[in-house]
């Protein structure tokens, strides 16, 4: 039976704005899965290392028979064929720069810690670059242990997280 995934997407260097539309082309891609919505792009500023270039950001709602660690492994190589490199210089700058990045932030309405994927995304509730471009598309969606994803945002502040006019 198809889930219900809700993916974030995020890059701030070379031209992420570009980046964020091709990822939403691939994701639309993907064996199994239906894109259902995508959110506006979002004009952010860096988080945890705030000494690098804004970001943008943005959410996506996918229909998807894959499941959780084949579809991680799909977003891993949408990252890898945008020029994303995860290896342990990148792990070594935790919150740095990247040219996309793609979390899986909730699938339907499990729980799962895994070696290498958490859902929800362990941060997910703190983020409001997430939740914003999120609740947009998918305010309804379960998260598990905060309700939904509009019950969460209402407890981040906003403020600071911009749509990008005409993006």
């Amino acid at each position: 039976m198809p889930a219900r995934a809700c993916i974030g997407l995020g890059g701030n260097l070379g031209d992420p704005v570009r980046a964020l539309r091709a990822a939403f082309r691939a994701l639309a891609a993907l064996p199994g899965s239906r894109l259902l919505a995508t959110s506006r792009l979002y004009r952010t500023l860096a988080w945890g290392r705030t000494d690098q270039p804004d970001y943008v950001n943005a959410a996506a709602l996918l229909e998807t028979s894959l499941a959780p660690q084949a579809l991680l492994a799909q977003l891993l190589a949408i990252e890898r064929a945008a020029g994303r490199l995860r290896d342990d210089e990148a792990a070594a700058t935790r919150w740095g720069p990247r040219v996309l990045d793609l979390d899986l932030l909730l699938y339907a309405d499990a729980a799962i810690d895994q070696p290498g994927l958490r859902v929800p995304h362990p941060h997910l509730h703190e983020r409001a670059f997430a939740l914003v471009p999120l609740a947009e598309i998918a305010a309804g969606e379960p998260f598990p242990g905060h309700g939904s994803v509009g019950e969460a945002l209402r407890h981040v502040d906003a403020a600071g997280v911009e749509p990008i006019e005409g993006a």
